[in-house]
């Protein structure tokens, strides 16, 4: 009887994965391609002639070309977050797992706190105003770093506690300082769980919306997920220039999932199994 329900139970893991992913994604697809009267119709029709690069020419000179200047202020985001977390992640992680004191409990509800509780956004503007970086992209690459960096330290904090401390006592019996044994020693075994970190990171603050709509106004700060609701009024009749714009805001962070999927399951389970 297993044998027979787990065919079954994988076919229909492929239906649901196809109805709720594939569908939306092909519809979307479907009429970037087509003209806009016949993407009003929102339909699964097949183009009767194809106009994507009409599409793309007019939706990436809209608004003095504002999608290339939200793709370099998400780009430019996303690689100083996504390195912030990494180095103050693995940092926080290593020094977490490896010392022991009175204060680890009061250190361990503090990183969940940051996962369990919700931002509170106005006394955040108002900090980011006092200090001079309210819509800045500084100010930004703050945001993400603060509320991500609960997550990366639990990571690495779980994965660190799978190698043994011997690699901690030859490095310092040979004279390593804890920034040469942090950096030299350490860093480098961690490979795994920083590619899981990179590649969910990446993609979570490249298409974040909530956060540079609240901490980021102004259209010459951008981010490629604001485009949509910025050209949601100018696209409202020309569904086929509205779903250009979405497709060239999914394509990145779905190839960077679609190559690096492996790895992120890899780094997520890694310290689970060893440990």
């Amino acid at each position: 009887m297993k044998r027979k329900r787990r065919p079954v139970a994988n076919l229909a893991s492929v239906v649901i994965f196809a109805v709720v992913f594939l569908v939306p994604f092909a519809f979307i697809a479907l009429n970037a391609v087509k003209t806009r009267a016949e993407a009003n119709r929102l339909d699964f029709s097949w183009p009767t002639s194809f106009a994507l690069w009409d599409n793309l020419v007019a939706v990436i000179s809209a608004r003095n070309y504002m999608l290339l200047t939200a793709y370099l202020n998400s780009t430019l985001i996303t690689l100083a977050s996504v390195t912030l977390l990494v180095i103050l992640g693995a940092m926080v992680g290593y020094v977490r797992q490896r010392r022991k004191s009175r204060w680890n409990g009061v250190i361990d509800a503090l990183v969940l706190a940051g996962l369990m509780i919700p931002p509170a956004v106005v006394p955040t503007i108002w900090l980011l105003q006092q200090i001079g970086l309210f819509a800045t992209l500084p100010g930004m690459v703050l945001i993400q770093v603060a509320y991500n960096i609960s997550f990366c330290v639990i990571l690495y904090r779980a994965f660190i506690a799978t190698l043994p401390r011997e690699l901690d006592e030859a490095a310092i019996i040979d004279g390593a300082k804890p920034l040469d044994l942090f950096f030299r020693v350490i860093l480098p075994l961690l490979k795994p769980v920083t590619v899981t970190n990179i590649v969910v990171q990446s993609v979570a603050i490249f298409n974040d919306f909530v956060n540079p709509l609240y901490y980021l106004p102004g259209n010459g700060n951008v981010t490629v997920q604001l485009t949509l609701y910025n050209f949601q009024s100018q696209y409202a009749t020309q569904y086929n220039l509205l779903f250009t714009n979405i497709l060239l805001v999914t394509i990145p962070p779905l190839v960077v999932f679609l190559f690096f999927n492996r790895q992120i399951v890899a780094g997520m389970t890694a310290g689970a199994v060893k440990g």
